[in-house]
């Protein structure tokens, strides 16, 4: 049994809306190709753990729910619920007959018997919510405010509806960002398993079902749009100001004038976007975007990406019956509005500049406009059409492979054991208690025979936390922790794994959704996450919605104690590994260490060694993630294969350049590792060069980078040396390179390989490589 894709579930849920037959579901559209359930991945028996033969109840709606808020102050600890059903607690009205706007709102903005959480009074990172709602309908007249710290999930197995009122007293359905909050630091906020239904608004009316101007570490994804067709509706847009989110996606649009509608914002990443009849699919203007296995029916322009102004890059779609697939600005012969597309699909027209195509009919291999490094050189192309081989291991039926966040909605709840309530082994989750011990036991006990679920609070572990073969683990979001504590992680010359995916040769099944990774403490020795786990197949070792933050929140004292010297608050090792014989899909991963407190204004002079380790060889996909504010870097490929990478960003800590004395490997020089960078190409006071690498790749092969952001927000005259370091590498390919004030593009062997291309400031002032080739 499979996963439920969205576009069956959009149907199902759209033909019981009264009114709404749900008619292009019912002209063939479902059979769109034999790709889309290796896609979203199969939901598979795995030893004693069986899937049900008919569809259960979802499981979260009956579990246990006794989560907490750990860091709320006592008084508001008590009275504080983080698991919210808008029917059973709230009095949602489900049949549609009834307005629900007020309850629903009720369900999101309570907080605790001081104060409610749409005040901002309970904090940024003390007032998680998980807003339930259940399958039926939700008549809706106003506008719904989200706030920090939520997550609405809807039942997967028959999608709720939103449907918006005739009478809809203004122009969007919800609103992601918190007022209390700027958008570039609007974090923590989701919604999913939701259909978004606008019919019944006057088609001529500028009207939004979701506006999510938010920011990193943040999700939108299975949800669906019904419009009416050659309506001014849009899905989904950004309205408020800037922003810096990382990914959409699963999502299905039918109708209206835009399905996505983004006029501003730093890089976006959608996957498996679904449009059909919708006017223009993605309209979008951003530094650089990347669409991937995607699919747009009955358009007039399937992809707007005239104000792209990095590099627009296209993968794995599909285009029928579309008038413009891909329409985009005149490059004039410099470094932006880049254009990578691979494996398209359109008949027609599939790139448009002005009004002039460029480009009719299927890319097979990979066609390329703007600056391509190949041969030792860097030469303009001003639409070549290449033909690099893409590593087998990293493919299904041809595509890259891709995965939807599993919901284990075809489990009943006996699948299923609360982490909190197991008899004889404690677990407090309560931000102070040592929970290790009792939660390895647990995850060793239920390995295969059940899916783990953690309610919300914050879970020290003073020892490693040891995921075997055969888990599945699910959160509450942003509202389940784990958290690092004690002498075992001390030691910055013997890292040690907070959480520990598998052991070295390990091959099983490990999932982990929902989760947060943090430290409670400085921890020079701690490597928050360490992966060693392959699957047989993809997807059977997989990380969705993982995040991390390190300082910057309460219950940490990285928050507390790290007001002066860096060389005080060697914070962590590093955040993730993915060791040689590793095998795993991340989508939507943030790591972050702080560099400003979201809980009050305290110092976050914080000095986190590593970001992501990658020496792994079967087959690692990263879809949607990001490493900010690393020493020594952010990305590292050490003897690496087979990688697949979907939009990387990354952000040199703020310090550096700035601050004196604060050149790398500073603070870390002492406890270096032989895979650290040891700056050797720099001289010894040379400010700029001096600063983390954003990437690096030694000794790869068979790796393939698609549209990474690299930002060095330097706030003194200057910009930083160097970006990415590349060497002995064997068919290694990055397409849509695109960085922020650096003079360096990519170094070799202590040579300049590719500069700051001339005339390539675009409207973020980024410069852009669209392709670079390495054996």
């Amino acid at each position: 049994m499979r996963f439920c894709s969205i576009s069956v579930a959009f149907a199902i849920a759209i033909g019981s809306v009264a009114g709404s037959p749900a008619s292009f579901f019912n002209s063939g559209y479902l059979a769109r190709d034999a790709g889309i359930e290796q896609r979203h991945g199969k939901a598979e028996s795995y030893g004693p753990l069986k899937a049900s033969k008919a569809t259960p109840p979802y499981w979260l709606e009956n579990i246990a729910h006794n989560g907490e808020s750990s860091h709320l102050n006592a008084s508001d600890k008590t009275s504080y619920t983080v698991f919210r059903n808008v029917v059973k607690d709230f009095g949602a009205d489900n049949t549609g007959k009834k307005d629900a706007t007020a309850a629903l709102q009720r369900a999101i903005s309570t907080g605790s018997t001081t104060a409610d959480r749409a005040s901002g009074r309970l904090g940024h990172t003390t007032q998680p919510a998980v807003v339930y709602i259940p399958s039926g309908t939700y008549l809706i007249s106003a506008t719904l405010q989200l706030y920090v710290s939520t997550i609405v999930i809807g039942d997967p197995n028959n999608l709720p509806v939103f449907k918006a009122a005739s009478s809809f007293s203004s122009n969007v359905m919800l609103n992601g960002q918190d007022p209390n909050h700027p958008s570039l630091g609007m974090f923590y906020a989701g919604i999913r398993n939701v259909v978004f239904d606008t019919t019944s608004v006057a088609p001529g009316r500028n009207f939004s079902a979701l506006d999510w101007t938010v920011s990193q570490a943040t999700q939108v994804n299975n949800l669906a749009f019904k419009m009416p067709v050659g309506s001014a509706h849009t899905g989904i847009t950004c309205q408020n100001t800037f922003y810096s989110n990382l990914i959409l996606n699963d999502l299905v649009f039918e109708g209206g004038a835009y399905g996505i509608n983004f006029p501003n914002g730093i890089q976006w990443a959608f996957k498996n976007i679904t449009t059909r009849g919708t006017k223009v699919g993605i309209k979008t203007v951003g530094a650089h975007v990347l669409v991937q296995a995607s699919d747009f029916r009955d358009a007039d322009v399937a992809i707007d990406g005239s104000g792209v102004q990095a590099s627009l890059t296209v993968l794995d779609s599909v285009g029928v019956n579309v008038g413009t697939f891909v329409l985009a600005a005149d490059a004039k012969g410099v470094s932006r509005n880049n254009l990578i597309i691979e494996n398209v699909k359109n008949p027609g027209r599939t790139v448009v500049v002005g009004l002039m195509p460029v480009l009719l009919g299927d890319v097979v291999g990979q066609w390329i406009r703007g600056p391509v490094f190949a041969d030792g050189k860097t030469t303009y192309q001003p639409g070549k059409l290449f033909n690099s081989a893409r590593p087998a291991p990293l493919l299904v039926n041809g595509k890259y492979f891709t995965m939807q966040q599993p919901s284990y909605q075809e489990f009943g709840l006996e699948s299923f054991v609360n982490v909190k309530t197991v008899e004889g082994l404690a677990v407090k989750g309560d931000g102070v208690t040592d929970d290790s011990k009792n939660i390895n036991k647990i995850l060793k006990q239920y390995a295969g025979s059940k899916i783990i679920y953690f309610p919300s609070g914050t879970y020290i572990v003073a020892n490693t936390m040891i995921i075997p073969s055969g888990s599945r683990i699910v959160g509450d979001s942003y509202g389940t922790v784990i958290s690092g504590s004690g002498k075992v992680f001390s030691d910055a010359k013997k890292p040690v794994a907070m959480v520990k995916v598998g052991n070295a040769g390990d091959v099983g099944v490990a999932q982990l959704s929902d989760l947060f990774l943090t430290t409670a403490d400085i921890l020079p020795g701690c490597k928050v996450l360490e992966v060693n786990m392959a699957g047989t197949k993809p997807g059977d070792v997989g990380l969705w919605n993982v995040q991390y933050r390190i300082g910057g929140g309460m219950g940490s004292k990285v928050r507390t104690n790290c007001g002066g010297s860096q060389a005080d608050c060697l914070a962590v090792w590093g955040l993730l590994h993915l060791t040689p014989s590793s095998s795993a899909y991340i989508e939507n991963m943030w790591g972050w260490t702080a560099d400003h407190d979201l809980d009050g204004s305290l110092p976050q002079n914080i000095a986190s060694g590593r970001g992501a380790l990658i020496e792994a060889k079967k087959g690692t996909w990263l879809l949607g993630t990001s490493m900010e504010h690393h020493v020594l870097y952010h990305y590292n490929f050490q003897n690496a294969e087979n990688v697949y990478a979907g939009l990387q960003q990354t952000e040199t800590p703020y310090w550096q350049g700035v601050q004196p004395n604060t050149l790398a490997p500073w603070p870390w020089a002492d406890a270096l590792a032989p895979t650290d960078p040891m700056f050797k190409n720099c001289a010894a006071n040379n400010t700029y060069c001096r600063m983390a690498w954003m990437e690096i790749i030694y000794n790869s092969k068979d790796l393939v980078l698609y549209s990474a952001s690299d930002l060095a927000y330097i706030f003194s005259p200057g910009t930083q040396t160097n970006a990415i370091d590349v060497k002995g590498n064997q068919r290694v390919r990055l397409y849509g390179t695109n960085t922020l004030h650096f003079q360096n593009i990519f170094t070799g062997d202590g040579q300049v390989l590719v500069p700051k291309q001339n005339g390539s400031a675009g409207g973020f002032e980024m410069d852009s490589v669209a392709g670079y080739f390495e054996g």
